[in-house]
């Protein structure tokens, strides 16, 4: 069998890539690992797009497949007064992202779990995911209509995709759940979708 990053334990060998990234007044250092997404020397176009795009609809964050911390730990420099939790089935992946916390003197929590296993009954204010499209489609959708039980009241989920390449259907299976969705941000085929919890 293939391993790939939504394995709950990789057993690839372990590279590591330390490289630096700078958004907005914020310069945030990184090691990205193998077996964990994304095993590159920079943050991907689709994570970063959701980074730059974000804004907080409250106090807590949730980063859902976190792989190595880059959208958590970046929102927590950027908005201090966040409490963020990153939690990811990879266990190699939540304890890169706690390393990575460490080295930026960031105060995150990191939980393992299959999707929102690691948080019991917890809510959020945003619940921020980069989904893990290999992972299937039955995963990702489970991810959406889930996260409308750990969202506060007018929470947002937040989910960027390739549009093209998945990020439609994602869009309709929001729209289904949340009753909403909104192209908050495009570029480059890639898309910033958002729903709000309203009861």
């Amino acid at each position: 069998m293939n391993e790939h990053y939504y394995s709950e334990k990789p057993t690839s060998e372990i590279k590591e890539k330390v490289f630096r990234e700078t958004y907005k007044n914020k310069t945030l250092e990184f090691v990205s690992v193998s077996g964990v997404f994304a095993f590159e020397n920079r943050i991907d176009k689709a994570s970063r797009l959701l980074i730059e795009t974000f804004k907080p609809h409250g106090h807590t964050v949730l980063d859902m497949g976190c792989g190595y911390g880059a959208i958590g730990l970046f929102l927590k420099a950027l908005y201090p007064q966040l409490i963020v939790t990153l939690t990811d089935i990879n266990e190699r992946a939540v304890l890169y992202a706690q390393k990575n916390a460490e080295r930026n003197n960031l105060w995150v929590k990191t939980v393992k779990g299959n999707l929102y296993e690691g948080v019991g009954n917890s809510r959020f204010d945003d619940i921020v995911t980069n989904p893990p499209i290999t992972a299937g489609k039955k995963v990702v959708n489970q991810l959406i209509h889930e996260a409308a039980e750990h969202l506060e009241q007018n929470g947002a989920l937040w989910l960027v995709a390739f549009h093209n390449k998945g990020g439609s259907t994602y869009k309709k299976v929001m729209e289904d759940t949340f009753g909403n969705v909104e192209d908050v941000k495009k570029q480059g085929g890639i898309r910033v979708y958002r729903s709000i919890l309203r009861k």
